[in-house]
């Protein structure tokens, strides 16, 4: 019966996940906000919720099955964590794939989408998909303490990103 219960709790966390998504204008081309994105040794300089990136996989080039170690910062801390890079599509979209534990406990898809509304401006939009049996009990601290980051977040990118287009 306890196992029947687990699997059934696992299976419904994981068919609810949490969402944040946040979304910015950007007066820049989607090369330069790219640009600004995946430039990991500039983030200690400019980013507010992901304090240190680097590509850790072997040749140390960003693509697809590629290793991340970030750090992010929240009002909870600061927390490492390491992803494999599901999409890299320069100018288009970022995407990666954190696990916390085995992969059921909790799972971040996170996604960075670049959208030009026209020439010269883009919509960034910075989302991720919660999964795991965690998550039900963490998603007020993911909407209180991490959604208000990726909003800190696109801001600075939007900043840094219109010096470049100047």
């Amino acid at each position: 019966m306890l196992v029947a219960l687990l699997g059934g709790y696992t299976t419904w966390a994981n068919l609810h996940p949490v969402r944040l998504n946040a979304s910015i204008e950007i007066q820049a081309s989607p090369e330069e906000v790219w640009e600004v994105l995946t430039d990991f040794s500039a983030y200690p300089q400019w980013n507010p919720f992901m304090t240190s990136a680097q590509v850790t996989s072997p040749g140390g080039r960003l693509e697809k099955g590629a290793r991340l170690r970030i750090v992010l910062h929240d009002a909870s801390g600061d927390m490492t964590f390491t992803p494999e890079v599901l999409t890299d599509l320069p100018g288009t979209e970022l995407r990666w794939l954190g696990k916390v534990g085995p992969g059921w406990i909790a799972d971040g898809e996170h996604r960075f989408a670049i959208e030009q509304i026209r020439p010269g401006r883009v919509r960034l939009t910075q989302s991720e998909r919660f999964t795991g049996v965690a998550v039900p009990f963490a998603q007020d601290m993911l909407k209180s303490n991490t959604l208000p980051q990726f909003h800190a977040m696109n801001k600075a990118l939007a900043q840094r990103a219109e010096q470049l287009h100047r």
